[in-house]
């Protein structure tokens, strides 16, 4: 009988063991900016768990599968999964679109992008995509379209004099950070959210722009800890509009943004929050409608979405 309890007892604590390892070896992995801050409440407990990465980094992850989850553009990671490049599964929304049109010119409303130079970021890419879709639906046709790499490309542009007529699509926080930097030179800055228009033209609430996507292997040799961390962002995403002066203290502590005024302005438009992916299913959809190129060619397959235990 002792021998019975004996086994027993090792068998459990072997399960222990083999639970704590997997929680300290997780990864996550985000790019930099509002995907990094909607799960900065997780650096202040687990900052080993987090590693920020730059946009052009997301491919490489996907495919060399280090990551036990990898947040990303729903259509990026839609794309490579349909091409056979990837065995992530989309479990969760978590940004809702951070984009937004902006110019130094006065008064600047959308009808003034009408037959000006406007400068979009990410060529064939969703975010471009959602501009053009957006603006054609509104009857505006821009003079010029010209494109940048990234946010930041595009942005710089805004204190260049020579560009002072030009309209860019950039995204939070970046924009709230060149405002202020413009403030100092007494040049003001406005924006648009594009986010604004989205609902005024689809009655949506911001468009499925990055998600949770959780590897293969994780999730089927155990899927309650994938799914103790996707509570875990879930929770990390709702400080951000509970407690937000903490989770600036975080992001600055990260290295994501320098300042923390910078952060606290931003988060509105950053669009952070949560929601299962079976739950977005019928957005994610519709956006993919939009451009299907950005997602392979077609609306993803229901095998492209994660259940998430909850």
């Amino acid at each position: 009988m002792k021998k019975i309890i004996s086994i027993v007892l090792a068998a459990i604590l072997m399960m222990f063991t083999v639970n704590s390892v997997a929680e300290n070896e997780f990864l996550i992995v985000t790019p930099t900016g509002a995907p990094s801050i909607a799960i900065a409440g997780i650096y202040t407990e687990h900052p080993e768990v987090i590693r920020t990465i730059g946009a052009d980094e997301i491919g490489h992850y996907f495919g060399n599968q280090e990551a036990d989850m990898i947040i990303a553009p729903i259509n990026a990671g839609a794309k490579l999964f349909k091409a056979g490049n990837s065995t992530y599964r989309l479990a969760a929304v978590i940004t809702w679109g951070n984009l937004v049109f902006a110019s130094r010119l006065e008064n600047f409303t959308p009808d003034m992008i009408n037959g000006r130079k406007l400068v979009l970021f990410g060529e064939n890419t969703i975010n471009s995509s959602i501009a053009l879709y957006l603006l054609e639906k509104k009857g505006i046709v821009p003079g010029e379209v010209d494109y940048k790499i990234g946010a930041s490309d595009t942005q710089a542009l805004l204190m260049n004099e020579e560009e002072s007529e030009t309209i860019v699509m950039t995204a939070e926080p970046a924009i709230t950070a060149a405002k202020m930097n413009a403030q100092k030179q007494d040049i003001v800055i406005s924006s648009i959210a594009l986010n604004d228009l989205y609902k005024e033209l689809t009655g949506y609430d911001g468009f499925p722009q990055a998600g949770v996507f959780v590897k293969e292997k994780t999730s089927a040799e155990n899927p309650e800890l994938i799914s103790g961390w996707l509570e875990k962002i879930r929770a990390a995403a709702e400080l951000c509009e509970n407690d937000p002066e903490s989770v600036a203290k975080t992001v600055v502590a990260m290295e994501i943004v320098k300042a923390e005024p910078v952060v606290l302005k931003s988060l509105p438009g950053c669009s952070i929050r949560f929601l299962y992916a079976s739950e977005a299913k019928e957005q994610i959809e519709f956006v993919a409608e939009i451009d299907l190129k950005q997602f392979g060619g077609e609306i993803p397959a229901d095998d492209f979405y994660y259940e998430a235990k909850q």
